[in-house]
């Protein structure tokens, strides 16, 4: 195994890991369910302050909802029976998203093993468990050939190789296929660090991403920076995490200052709105 495989192979499994052992959280805060999602959403609106946690919790489902519908929208609305891959699929609800909304045919694609259960689990509650298949895999490796008409990453790219990614994806894409990306870009060096190792992602800026989908075959069609309209999740997000905090007991809080989840989440906001770093939907098309 070379050197750049090893450390590949190293980084897959740190991710899964980290995403293992925020399961029973993502469930909680993100829950019940079925369609859970854990990626930024949208906020038009600044939201009102004060309000309870179910009410934030389901401004910020809402929000997740919003970020999948505006993809599909750039993505064309796939047509129904279409078959879908979605990579790292998470708990599952982009890909139920797409069964659900679209009538498309997902393949929920993960490399969590826990997750494989809670996705089929919460297809079967959703009513689509015939349309959605999972399967437990690296994203480099899923078998087949010109057999999807589109591809989804959401927020799932930043933790791939791109060269090597983009490669695959045009090779499992029909002719005329779309991959359609949402994700966070690197738009100021200083903060690539911090994101990676918090997130144990490899994030990419937007020129990094064109070069890389040119030297593969993929066309761009679309790339819409849309960090404006993603500050006011984080509002809302930090807004929930204060209102679990004041639920503990004052014992368990006495001495401790922000947690390290409320303190990302101030940089992530901070970040989207100094240029420090983007947040943006990318459309790439296999050519006919």
């Amino acid at each position: 195994m070379s050197a750049e495989a090893l450390r590949q192979e190293r980084a897959g499994t740190e991710v899964t890991a980290y995403y293992e052992a925020k399961t029973e959280g993502i469930l909680q805060r993100y829950g019940p369910g079925p369609r859970v999602h854990y990626h930024i959403g949208l906020v038009d609106d600044t939201p009102p302050p004060g309000l309870p946690p179910a009410a934030l919790r389901t401004l910020i489902h809402e929000s997740q909802e919003l970020t999948m519908r505006e993809l599909a929208l750039d993505a064309g609305m796939p047509r129904r029976d279409s078959h879908v891959l979605d990579v790292g699929c998470g708990l599952g609800g982009s890909s139920l998203y797409w069964a659900s909304v679209h009538r498309a045919r997902v393949t929920a694609l993960t490399n969590v093993p826990s997750h494989v259960s809670w996705v089929n689990q919460f297809a079967a509650v959703e009513g689509v468990a015939d349309r959605v298949n999972t399967v437990l895999c690296d994203a480099l490796e899923l078998p087949g050939r010109e057999c999807f008409d589109l591809v989804v990453a959401v927020e799932s790219s930043c933790y791939l190789p791109r060269r090597a990614w983009f490669r695959r994806v045009y090779s499992l894409l029909r002719p005329g296929g779309i991959l359609a990306i949402a994700d966070c870009f690197l738009g100021r060096p200083d903060l690539a660090g911090p994101f990676d190792q918090y997130w144990r992602a490899k994030i990419g800026t937007v020129e990094e991403y064109f070069r890389a989908a040119a030297a593969e075959g993929l066309e761009l069609e679309l790339h819409q920076d849309i960090s404006g309209r993603a500050v006011n999740f984080w509002t809302l997000t930090l807004d929930l995490l204060a209102r679990e905090r004041a639920m503990l007991p004052r014992s368990s809080l006495e001495g401790l200052g922000r947690s390290e989840s409320q303190r990302q989440h101030l940089r992530l906001q901070q970040a989207f709105l100094d240029g420090g770093l983007h947040y943006a939907m990318m459309i790439l098309r296999r050519p006919d």
